[in-house]
């Protein structure tokens, strides 16, 4: 049975003082800063990556674009409309759609989402704060995520 490693990073810090649609809000700062550490962890505990997912949020997409530059090798990215504002069971939807041959992938998001996905999956509640990472895994296939116990294999929050 194949291993699944599903790595959540949610957005970075993002900028709430532009008055634009909540799609586009940008990196603040400070996510400018913190999201390049979030691919200098994953590079450090995760090794290859295989896909990702990623909201088309303005945050979101900046967010893996700062942090892909820190990757040696960096994995296809698909954007998913999905993703943008989802609760756990669209997630799963998402996850479930994802090929046999794809072992590994990390799904840029936001909250609360995220967080209520990672509890649904592992069993344990997190804060998954901005630029935070959980590092799931499971024995079986990606529509599997829903009825297998996934252990939490990997937590931090990225600072820059």
């Amino acid at each position: 049975m194949a291993e699944r490693t599903l790595v959540v990073v949610r957005h970075a810090k993002s900028d709430w003082t532009q008055a634009v649609p909540d799609e586009e809000r940008p990196l603040a700062e400070r996510g400018r800063r913190d999201a390049p550490g979030i691919g200098k962890w994953l590079g450090e505990h995760v090794g290859d990556l295989d896909l990702v997912v990623c909201s088309p949020a303005r945050r979101a997409r900046e967010t893996w674009k700062l942090a892909s530059a820190e990757l040696a090798r960096k994995p296809p990215v698909q954007m998913d409309e999905r993703v943008y504002a989802a609760g756990p069971g669209r997630l799963l939807t998402v996850l479930a759609g994802w090929p046999d041959e794809v072992a590994s992938v990390v799904l840029v998001g936001h909250n609360p989402g995220l967080a209520d996905l990672v509890e649904l999956l592992c069993g344990e509640r997190r804060e998954i704060k901005t630029s935070a990472i959980a590092v799931l895994r499971w024995a079986g296939d990606w529509v599997d995520a829903e009825f297998v116990k996934a252990t939490l294999d990997g937590f931090a929050i990225a600072r820059g």
